[in-house]
Parts: structure tokens; sequence; C-alpha cells
């Protein structure tokens, strides 16, 4: 394969692109909630069921960790996980970039979520979360941007195993036709 081919054929721009959509949108709306909501207060949208909140996550998912003796030791190992994480999506995602599926649209969304929370790690010493959500009497933990990206991208990664591989049954004439 030449290189021109290579470049006719690969997605990861697209991919990358979806990275950098999940990125920004994380970052924007992180960035208005700490300018525009004092931390620990909230903005009801839904009353008892939805409101955007601002908090601090100093551990991981759930805010596992969070109480943890060593802080500093929590915080620099989930850097160094979500940057080693984000390397190996990169890679990931040149590896399989000649497709547009939904596995490699979820790895660039998770690649994309993890860099925002890496990004709150090493700026902030920890992840701003914001999004509060009540069904019924079940609060769940504030979220962010980024952590439904990542979950929406590990679903989608879920639901890929779940379909039947169609890779066999297309020639690579029909491949090379593909538009993205």
């Amino acid at each position: 394969m030449t290189a021109t081919s290579f470049r006719q054929r690969s997605r990861l721009p697209w991919l990358l692109l979806v990275s950098l959509a999940v990125l920004f949108m994380d970052r924007t709306s992180k960035e208005w909630v700490r300018v525009h909501i004092a931390v620990g207060h909230a903005i009801t949208i839904i009353p008892r069921v939805f409101r955007i909140t601002h908090v601090f996550n100093e551990g991981a998912a759930f805010s596992l960790f969070a109480d943890t003796a060593t802080p500093q030791r929590v915080r620099w190992t989930l850097v160094a996980f979500s940057l080693v994480a984000s390397v190996a999506l990169f890679a990931a995602l040149v590896r399989f970039s000649h497709r547009f599926t939904l596995t490699t649209l979820a790895l660039a969304m998770i690649l994309g979520g993890a860099v925002g929370n890496a990004y709150d790690r090493i700026r902030y010493a920890s992840v701003i979360d914001f999004i509060e959500i009540h069904i019924f009497r079940y609060h769940w933990p504030d979220f962010n941007l980024a952590d439904s990206a990542i979950v929406l991208g590990a679903c989608l990664l879920f639901l890929d195993t779940l379909l039947p591989d169609s890779s066999h049954s297309e020639s690579p004439a029909a491949d090379a036709t593909d538009p993205i």
C-alpha cells in the first residue's frame, strides 16, 4: 500500500476529529461551570431530576479512592493510567483507521474523554463534575461529558461485540469506494 493509498483510505483524521470534539465539549462545559457556578452550588434544570452542579472528584469513577490517605499518589496514578490508556487508544485508532466502525467511533470517544479528565487531574488535581441526576429516590454520582463519552464508547464497544461480523461479507472493492 502506498502512502497516497493510505491517506485516501485512512479514517484517522475523522476519528481524531471525534476525539477533539469530545475534548472540546468537555473542556467548554467544565470551563462554563467553573466560571458560572460556585463550588458546591447548583442550578436546577428539572426539579428533583436534573441539576448542573460544581463539584470536584479527586478519585476515580464514582469517587473511588477519593478519601485515601495518599491523594497525590492516587492523582498521579490516575493521570498515568489515563495517559497510558490514551496512547493505547491512539495506537488502536491508527491500526484500525482504515474503516469507520462502531469500534473505531467508540475508541475515538473514549480517547477524547480520557484526555479531558487527565487534563483536569493535571491542571486542577481533581476532575470537575457537574451533571447531577436523580431517578426516583436514587441519586447518580455527579459526572461530566468526558465520563459520558467514555461510558457511551464502552457501550458502543459492547454493542459491536453483539452485532454480526460483516467484514467477511464485504469485498475489498466495496471498501475502497466507501465515502467515509
